[in-house]
């Protein structure tokens, strides 16, 4: 403190003498303290003090505040305010981006609907307040006396969406062209009302177009007048129009008439057949003109009345090659009557043999035929059906009932209405896919499938991004730089990946390419590279790189786009050309996959089960479904698809395995018993009856669904019971395709002790998901690739009789997605389970814990001492030909189930069981109740 004292009077005091203007006196003393510093800071020391002087000079205070803090209080409330505003603004916006499609479009709906109620308040009548004053500015000044027309556009728009919600593709050329329409009429009236301009005045516009209208007519008449304006204003409203009604020119004729005919004003077509007297006579002709040169000239000498043709057996012949369908859109009813369109759809399917072969059709078919023709086209435009054939033919058809298919429009006009029979009879179409029919199941239960709408749809893919462009050149650069004669011809984008095609020059190895592989990886900034040498069917090399930018694969957009009827179809994804990847699991007709955890393997499970949902009954197909994990299937326990519950213990699984081996037995004694190669065709057989049973027999034959086993941890399995497992995986592999017995193994443990060499040579198809390893790709696939994907979905799929495995993005399900379907499925049908595979498994658990693999043996020596009344080990040695151990093990197992008595040292056992309760006890030991 005293130094800071002094320092601060020696200040004060040099400053004092320096105003005064003479040399203070306590500088000298100072001086030998300075000489201490460098030469250089001698020569400003004059100037030193100053500097320190102002150097020290205390900060001047601040200012007080004129409001005391209040404005600083004031903007950190508003601040906080805001921000608190914000974040719940946000989170209400995160929650808005998971609500659900449906629920998004009817609020757009209702806010349209809102819309139109204001505006039409604003316009229609006098609104008072800001709401009725916008509307006036807003509405009023852009549309002008077409004002009254906008709530009424608002509101049919809020009423398509409200009724059609899943024609969303519909809406951007009914935008399209209610705008061109809007346009055009608005400019029409802005010119027939005098087109008046901004400097006329608002309420000139708003009495005329608007301000809509005058912006488009202004220009046209500063450029071209009146004249060529208003007639390119009347193609713009006339295209809107037709955009609007999806009417294309050259069907404007059409569409007019069919309107005509509507409205009643336009008498409809006269439609050959029609009141005609001469039908039959045409018809003959007809015929013999569509016959073959060498049969029309004996088709006089056939028509002769002496001619023998026995009209009655031909009609009931062409009935009886009538065929069932296996699928129906619907069920008929039991034993119902044919009715006379029947008659007439399965005659004219089965003439065809009969006309080619030259023999004449018989007039009450002939008459049948077009009476089905004629009734056809009284059903399309709505005329009724004149009097003889009122009574026969103005039924419709039941349901279920197929109908003869309908003519082509130019096959018509040449035959005047009547069919062509020298021709195949075309297939009726198909219509909806199968997988909205219902059929009717054992007990009159009628299952409905789920609507794919509970799926949720996905946006288009992408087909090009400047990502993509700056790989192009990447791979461009890295060509020149190593002097390799090779061009980026094109580009195939998935996904998730890319594929490249490179296109080599005249006298280039293919090996140049695939040296460059981590040049390609260090310039394209990505370690996931794959070469493909060559692409398949292309003469170019491809290489695979991942997307900076993936994209979701939805299963539903998967789905859509199935037409087979087949109910083994299932959706796995899309690959890398962009197509969908569908394949049927009775083809393949077993799979294996594999991949690492978070590869992707339980979406892909996840996916194949609720394709079998969607798309099959369960008369079609049943499931068992095995869970070690017990965690993995939860969500499809109590769905009517399943044989037996999930079963989550391996050693009921290796159970379940062998019951699946037994059915097999059973299906193919059924098959080598009746003639038949495949379920399928055992199947159609019973459907339509042409199984017959031996007399005598009390069975009822019905149709045997697929039976499809997911297996979701095969590690497990193996680690209880290798050898029972991999014996009944062998045999289901190796002979149930033809029984209709399909088997799924999926493991995340892809090595050599789970997936043995006869696992490998009987499952055809893999699907190899990320691998951490090159050795667990070669177990999978038997070769390299599976250790470069990136994951989350992305695999290689391996189908059997394909030579290179395609590169895919694994569809992807949600749990919200897999709840819905199956409460669907849960709502329909209760499950039914089978009593042997639940009963035997719980008897064989009981078996395994203590006899295990003996039950043989324990059965043989139970049987012999029982018999003999002596219980001796050494006896058992002699007779079963078995070790000392074994021998002690199977009378200790005696012992603990009280056939004999505790061990005495030497001497033999007590026999406590009699020889009549021999066959109980055997019942015990093999886990039956004893009769």
């Amino acid at each position: 403190m005293a130094s800071r004292t002094s320092g601060k009077g020696s200040q004060s005091t040099a400053g004092t003498a320096k105003r005064a203007g003479r040399t203070p006196g306590p500088a000298k003393k100072a001086a030998p303290a300075r000489k201490a510093a460098p030469k250089k800071a001698a020569a400003p020391a004059k100037k030193a003090p100053a500097k320190k002087a102002a150097a020290k000079r205390p900060a001047p205070k601040p200012a007080p505040s004129p409001t005391n803090g209040v404005y600083r209080l004031v903007r950190a409330v508003w601040l906080g305010t805001a921000h608190g505003v914000g974040a719940v603004f946000r989170s209400i916006g995160r929650g808005a981006k998971g609500l659900d499609p449906a629920h998004r479009k009817d609020g757009l709906a209702l806010l349209l609907l809102g819309l139109a109620l204001i505006v039409a308040a604003g316009t229609w009548s006098n609104l008072q307040g800001p709401v009725g004053d916008l509307v006036e500015m807003l509405v009023t000044g852009a549309f002008g006396r077409l004002d009254l027309l906008a709530p009424i556009l608002l509101g049919a728009m809020a009423v398509r969406l409200i009724l059609y919600p899943e024609r969303p593709e519909a809406n951007g050329r009914i935008v399209i062209g209610l705008s061109a329409l809007v346009l055009g009429v608005l400019g029409q009236v802005h010119i027939a009302c005098g087109s008046p301009g901004r400097e006329d005045g608002t309420e000139a516009m708003q009495d005329a177009g608007g301000l809509v209208g005058w912006a488009v007519s202004k220009p046209l008449i500063f450029m071209m007048g009146e004249v060529l304006a208003v007639p390119l204003l009347v193609l713009l409203t006339v295209f809107g129009l037709l955009v609007v009604t999806a009417t294309p020119v050259n069907a404007i004729p059409r569409r007019l008439r069919q309107l005509g005919v509507r409205l009643g004003i336009v008498e409809p077509a006269y439609e050959p057949g029609e009141g005609d007297e001469h039908d039959d006579e045409r018809y003959e002709e007809q015929w013999r003109e569509a016959l073959p040169a060498g049969t029309r000239r004996g088709s006089a000498r056939r028509q002769e009345p002496d001619a023998v043709y026995d009209h009655d057996s031909a009609e009931e012949e062409a009935l009886s090659k009538r065929r069932r369908p296996r699928r129906p859109a619907a069920q008929p009813a039991m034993n119902r009557p044919l009715d006379a369109v029947d008659v007439a759809a399965a005659a004219a399917a089965a003439l065809d043999g009969a006309v080619l072969n030259g023999m004449p059709p018989s007039p009450v078919v002939a008459d049948l035929t077009q009476g089905v023709s004629v009734d056809r086209d009284r059903e399309r435009t709505g005329t009724p059906v004149p009097g003889a054939r009122e009574a026969g033919q103005a039924e419709r058809p039941g349901p279920g009932v197929r109908k003869a298919a309908p003519e082509s429009g130019d096959a018509a006009e040449r035959s005047g209405g009547v069919p062509d029979l020298t021709k195949p009879a075309p297939e009726a179409s198909p219509g909806l896919p199968a997988r909205a029919e219902q059929l009717q199941l054992s007990g009159d239960i009628t299952y409905a499938l789920p609507s794919l709408d509970l799926l949720e749809r996905g946006g288009p893919g992408k087909t090009r991004s400047a990502a993509n462009d700056l790989v192009v050149e990447s791979l461009t650069t890295v060509f020149s730089e190593f002097k390799v004669d090779a061009a980026v011809t094109g580009f195939t984008r998935g996904p998730t990946v890319t594929r490249y095609e490179v296109e080599l020059g005249p006298a280039v190895k293919v090996e140049k390419i695939t040296a460059l592989t981590k040049n390609i990886a260090y310039a394209v900034a990505s370690p996931d590279v794959r070469i493909i040498s060559p692409i398949p069917g292309k003469s170019a090399v491809g290489i695979e790189i991942p997307n900076s930018d993936r994209e979701m694969v939805n299963l539903g957009d998967v789905l859509r786009l199935s037409e087979d009827d087949d109910p083994m179809m299932v959706a796995f994804g899309k690959d890398v050309e962009g197509g969908y990847v569908m394949h049927s699991l009775a083809k393949m007709p077993h799979m294996l996959v594999a991949g690492a955890t978070g590869s992707g393997k339980s979406s892909c499970i996840n996916c194949l089960i609720t394709s079998i949902m969607v798309r099959a009954t369960p008369e079609d197909v049943r499931m068992v479904l095995v869970d070690p994990k017990r965690v993995e299937l939860t969500a499809y326990e109590g769905i009517p698809h399943l044989i037996t519950p999930i079963i989550t213990n391996p050693k009921k699984a290796a159970e379940a395995l062998q019951w699946v081996v037994r059915e097999m037995d059973l299906r193919y004694d059924d098959l080598a018993a009746f003639g038949y190669r495949h379920i399928d065709d055992f199947n159609k057989a019973v459907r339509e009856g042409k199984v017959k049973l031996p007399e005598g027999s009390e069975r009822e034959l019905s149709p045997y669904p697929y039976l499809l086993v997911i297996v979701d941890e095969l590690a497990d399995l193996m680690m209880v019971a290798p050898r029972d497992v991999e014996d009944s995986i062998v045999r289901i592999t190796q002979l149930a395709r033809a029984a209709g017995i399909h088997l799924v193994l999926a493991t995340q443990r892809p090595s050599v002790d789970v997936v043995t060499g006869l696992i490998k040579a009987n499952v055809p198809s893999r699907l190899a998901f990320a691998t951490s390893s090159l050795a667990d790709s070669r177990v999978i696939l038997d070769q390299p690739g599976a250790e470069k994907l990136i994951g989350k979905g992305d695999g290689l799929f391996l189908p059997m009789g394909a030579n290179k495995p395609t590169r895919m993005q694994g569809a992807f399900v949600t749990e919200d997605e897999v709840a819905a379907v199956v409460q669907h499925c849960k709502d329909q049908m209760a499950p039914v389970f089978r009593d042997d595979v639940v009963v035997g498994t719980k008897q064989k658990k009981e078996i395994d814990e203590d006899i295990g693999d003996d039950l043989d043996l324990l059965c043989q020596a139970a049987e012999l001492v029982v018999s003999t009344q002596f219980g001796s080990t050494s006896m058992l040695q002699r007779k079963l030909r078995v070790g000392f151990a074994k021998a002690g093990r199977l009378m200790d197992l005696m012992e603990s189930r009280s056939i004999v008595g505790p061990s005495e040292g030497s001497k033999a056992r007590d026999v406590l069981v009699k020889p009549d309760e021999l066959d109980g006890v055997l019942a015990v030991i093999r886990g039956e109740s004893a009769s």
